[in-house]
């Protein structure tokens, strides 16, 4: 399994380089108040990757930090929720509906 994972990010990594390798064509941002930056389509594509995942992380880490003050205190009811996974009186499924 080790090997096949180490394959899997071999693959990827050879297909985004190949792709980086293909996208060397520069482009030009047209900033603010008549600003513009000019840079590889590959440096761009992945500045804005980067963004969305910083994006990305910033939005999720109340919810993470939340999560681990409840797992910290031992509380088994994430916000507030009482809902079991298993329903309390067993269900009659003799047709399988």
């Amino acid at each position: 399994m080790k090997y096949l994972m180490w394959l899997l990010n071999a693959a990827i990594f050879f297909v985004l380089f190949a792709f980086a390798l293909n996208n060397q064509d520069s482009v030009t941002l047209k900033l603010f108040f008549g600003h513009s930056w000019e840079a590889p389509l590959v440096l761009v594509l992945l500045l804005v990757l980067l963004i969305g995942v910083f994006l990305g992380v910033i939005v999720m880490l109340p919810l993470w930090l939340r999560a681990r003050r409840h797992r910290q205190r031992g509380n088994t009811t994430l916000f507030g929720s009482e809902t079991t996974l298993m329903p309390q009186d067993p269900v009659d499924r003799r047709h399988g509906l």
